[in-house]
């Protein structure tokens, strides 16, 4: 997968100029074949994180948890939320685990399930509900709901700026604010840090 997100990347930035290529790696979806026990094939509708899991198990039947985090280095709260929803949901157990258990550890295996059947080929894959989070994990997950807006901030900017051509910092912050409300509500500081980092990179000037 990182091979192919680096060929994407040198084709997108040389076809185009003065443009930034941010991976929404939490936010995707992909279709994966996959043969369990004597044969029995489905196809699995899983997110990002379950594909880059299941698609090492081609060259491993077993790998710990260690094992994973370290050849995916998905953040370990979401590595975890989506290890329990292969691996502990009835139904969906594509995964077993060592031991077994609820809750992911990081002592734990992890290996293809051989006995998994489903009456349907096609298998939905969802992601269990995340669990309360302490305070270090909130603020984790506070700062990647940042990082993952940033880009859409900048997006809203530019289309703004291409449009109207010229406007002051106020009226772009307005602006900004009504197109992206729909998704959620940004905040004012952070469009002016937008801004200010789209100045300095050259991409457009303000009045």
């Amino acid at each position: 997968m990182s091979a192919l997100c680096e060929k994407f990347r040198s084709y997108y930035l040389g076809t185009h100029t003065g443009r930034r290529l941010s991976w929404q790696t939490n936010m995707g979806t992909a279709d994966i074949k996959a043969s369990f026990g004597k044969g029995q094939k489905h196809e699995l509708n899983v997110s990002t994180y379950q594909m880059c899991v299941l698609m090492l198990f081609n060259n491993a039947e077993r790998l710990s948890y260690k094992e994973i985090e370290q050849a995916t280095e998905i953040p370990a709260v979401d590595l975890k939320r989506c290890l329990q929803s292969m691996a502990c949901v009835k139904g969906k157990n594509v995964l077993r685990k060592e031991p077994m258990s609820k809750d992911i550890g990081e002592d734990d295996a992890f290996f293809v399930n051989d006995k998994f059947t489903s009456k349907l080929y096609k298998v939905k894959i969802g992601t269990v509900v995340a669990q309360k989070e302490s305070e270090p994990e909130k603020q984790e997950t506070r700062q990647r709901v940042e990082e993952d807006r940033k880009p859409q901030i900048e997006a809203a900017i530019v289309r703004i700026m291409k449009s109207r051509r010229a406007l002051d910092h106020n009226n772009i912050i307005s602006e900004v604010t009504k197109q992206l409300q729909s998704r959620f509500l940004a905040n004012p500081t952070e469009i002016k840090k937008r801004i200010e980092s789209l100045i300095e990179r050259g991409l457009f000037g303000t009045r």
